[in-house]
């Protein structure tokens, strides 16, 4: 049985004045799989969980998310995707200052379908914030944020969490709490791709990608 979830092609991003961000990237993920990212900065590896992601676009190559060839896609369409196909977990939080946690949450369900505010507390619970439903961000630690962002990530039952350096804005004792979160959802069979300067982390995966200059150096499992 196939379990092929992700597939680029001679992937590519090239930039104004010909800067190759990526080049020629080839990569299969399987489903279920948590595949690490790693590599110094500016090596490309935020643009491709930024493409992997549907965030962004490449500028050559193919990429097939699903079973979908997302590259084909118009901005609507890949914007919808996005929204029921991917859960998104960033190194800056993006809470929307002046609504609650738990709103921060619906926001995500309006966005994707209906608004239930029954599953949207259920999922804060499942990250440990079931006690700050109505707290602003600014009134809740870099930890509790990222909880938060979790919970926004998971509300739409996403195939695939895509986490870029979840825990860099994290002491270490929050770093755990979250890596420990995002470990639970790998085992309750969510496709994981996460990017990460720290080797450590990098090994809590399936199999780990290094990137440098735009390529793919290394594929290690």
């Amino acid at each position: 049985m196939d379990r092929t979830i992700i597939t680029t092609k001679d992937l590519s991003k090239i930039y104004a004045g010909n800067s190759v961000v990526l080049s020629d990237i080839n990569i299969t993920i399987n489903e279920g799989d948590w595949t690490s990212i790693i590599g110094p900065s500016g090596s490309g590896k935020t643009t491709l969980l930024n493409i992997i992601g549907c965030i962004d676009r490449q500028t050559k190559g193919m990429i097939t998310v699903g079973g979908i060839r997302v590259d084909e896609l118009n901005q609507k369409e890949l914007t919808k995707f996005r929204r029921e196909h991917i859960g998104l977990i960033f190194q800056q939080y993006h809470l929307i200052p002046y609504l609650t946690a738990l709103e921060n949450v619906m926001v995500a369900q309006y966005f994707h379908s209906v608004v239930d505010e029954g599953d949207a507390k259920e999922v804060l619970e499942m990250v440990g914030m079931g006690h700050r439903f109505d707290h602003l961000p600014a009134h809740l630690s870099g930890g509790e944020q990222q909880r938060v962002c979790i919970a926004r990530a998971l509300i739409n039952e996403p195939q695939i969490i895509i986490a870029d350096e979840p825990t860099g804005n994290l002491d270490q004792e929050n770093g755990k709490i979250v890596l420990k979160l995002i470990s639970e959802l790998h085992d309750k069979g969510h496709t994981i791709i996460l990017v990460t300067h720290n080797p450590e982390i990098a090994t809590m995966g399936d199999r780990t990608l290094k990137i440098i200059d735009g390529k793919i150096t290394s594929n290690l499992t």
